[in-house]
């Protein structure tokens, strides 16, 4: 019997993770990073590489530029690598940009992987990717085929002294000479790591707690309640209290953040102190295993084939691509790093759209935490349309590219299966020392995930199509349908 995830999606669907080069806009979220994405980014950034390829293809006339090089036999293969994507563009190659694949091809071509006269043109290694990360994001594990010239036995650690400490090539596989990478990658295991305070209830009095409260008294019995999340925002107001900062000035510091006002000097003292107590506190709190448990039960909910056009970007609800199908999810216990909890989320599906993890993240993340029920999931995958916001791109890393099925073609033409199983101990040091260290670094300096939370519940936007909240879906009130367009 055939896997299910064949028959739901094609194998040559694109895998895309996140953007963060979002468009400016909307003056209450002036960095759009969450709530907006850019139409088109796909097709301008393509036009733009192929601007850039065509240029250089056009000043050369065919006539190697290095004619006394020595040709050497090539072979196809499938390369393992890891990296981490702080600093770069994402992984494919996109010129003037820094990405991993300009660092990689660099390598190869200086370590004599790839000859000097094909140097100008990835095209003429027959270079393909098994998935494509975005900037930002990390991979623990990522596949690539091509022909390589792999006479030298040392070439694996010839082009590891020309790569940089974030990226890591591990070794290669010989594969027959149709292979691609891509095609015939069965499915794709990522994961996403998070703080536990992620899933604590909106802050008392913001914008977001007060659409929720005012749902309620709507549709009463709808809300979970969340005793955990209340007496953690007691404690902290009674913190804020003995630090003599009074409600009255916390409000004109939220209004003057949303206006982009500037603080007064007594106001610039309360929001600095504010922000050190409810700081302390997120790194104090400890999620409880009701609560785990409650995020596990979210996640199962997207388990099979689902409609996922809410969950990306240009995906109408008719449109057949927006299928997708999710093998497992899962969610580890937590650990405490720095003095702070971490979650490590695992998402093992076929395939992936663009944003479409970081808005499932979003998606049950904001659903736990907001108390509205869980159903609200797979009323997203119904025809109406929902603005998810996107989860930080911080915490997500590609774990691997999985080849179960074509492995077994593989032992057919007598090669090795493809598998990260060698190189499994180097992995767990690598991702240890260059993906997890300066991601929780970054959460640390940065409180990324406090500022993604901090907008979603200050933010007072509403559609203007129907003239209510973008966040109604999050409240007892629902999803909300489309009004009839009228001319």
């Amino acid at each position: 019997m055939s896997d299910p995830a064949d028959v739901i999606a094609k194998e040559s669907d694109p895998v895309t993770d996140t953007y963060d080069d979002e468009e400016q806009g909307n003056r209450k979220d002036p960095g759009n990073k969450w709530l907006r994405t850019r139409k088109g980014d796909e097709i301008g950034d393509t036009a733009k590489r192929q601007r850039v390829l065509k240029k250089r293809q056009d000043t050369w006339d065919g006539t190697p530029k290095f004619e006394d090089e020595e040709r050497k036999p090539k072979k196809k293969v499938a390369c393992f690598l890891s990296y981490c994507g702080t600093g770069y563009h994402g992984m494919q190659l996109n010129p003037p940009a820094k990405t991993i694949e300009g660092d990689l091809f660099d390598a190869f071509v200086k370590a004599g992987a790839i000859s000097k006269n094909n140097s100008n043109d990835l095209k003429k290694s027959g270079f393909m990717r098994a998935a494509r990360t975005d900037k930002g994001v990390h991979a623990a594990g990522n596949v690539i085929s091509l022909k390589l010239i792999i006479e030298d036995p040392d070439i694996v650690e010839k082009i590891n002294s020309y790569l940089p400490e974030q990226i890591k090539f591990w070794g290669y596989e010989r594969v027959n000479k149709s292979f691609d990478c891509r095609k015939v990658c069965s499915s794709r295991i990522y994961e996403y790591l998070m703080p536990t305070y992620s899933f604590l209830p909106p802050k008392p009095n913001s914008p977001l707690a007060g659409q929720i409260a005012e749902a309620e008294k709507e549709f009463p019995g709808t809300t979970r309640k969340d005793p955990e999340g209340e007496k953690f925002w007691e404690e902290v107001n009674e913190e804020l209290a003995k630090a003599g900062i009074t409600e009255d000035q916390l409000a004109q510091i939220r209004e003057a953040n949303r206006e982009g006002i500037q603080l007064t000097v007594p106001l610039e003292l309360a929001d600095k102190k504010s922000r050190e107590i409810s700081a302390a506190a997120r790194r104090r709190f400890r999620i409880t295993k009701e609560k785990l448990d409650l995020m596990r039960e979210a996640l199962n909910i997207y388990l099979g084939p689902h409609n996922f056009h809410n969950f990306t970007n240009g995906k109408d609800y008719k449109d057949p691509s927006a299928i997708r199908f999710m093998k497992s999810l899962t969610v580890s216990d937590p650990i405490v790093v720095n003095n702070t909890e971490w979650v490590s989320i695992k998402i093992h599906g076929q395939s992936f759209m663009l944003h479409q993890i970081r808005k499932m993240i979003g998606m049950a993340t904001l659903v736990v935490r907001t108390g509205c029920p869980l159903k609200r999931i797979e009323e997203a995958f119904g025809p109406e349309k929902v603005n998810i916001p996107k989860a930080p791109a911080l915490g997500l890393l590609l774990e691997q590219p999985v080849y179960e099925s074509y492995n077994a073609k593989l032992e057919k033409f007598g090669y090795n299966p493809l598998s990260f199983e060698n190189f499994a101990s180097a992995i767990e040091k690598f991702k240890r020392e260059q993906i997890y260290d300066k991601l929780y670094a970054e959460e640390e300096r940065e409180n990324v995930f406090y500022g993604f939370f901090g907008f979603i519940d200050g933010f007072a936007g509403y559609d203007e199509q129907n003239g209510t909240s973008i966040f109604n879906f999050l409240t007892a009130r629902g999803i909300q349908k489309e009004s009839p367009k009228t001319d």
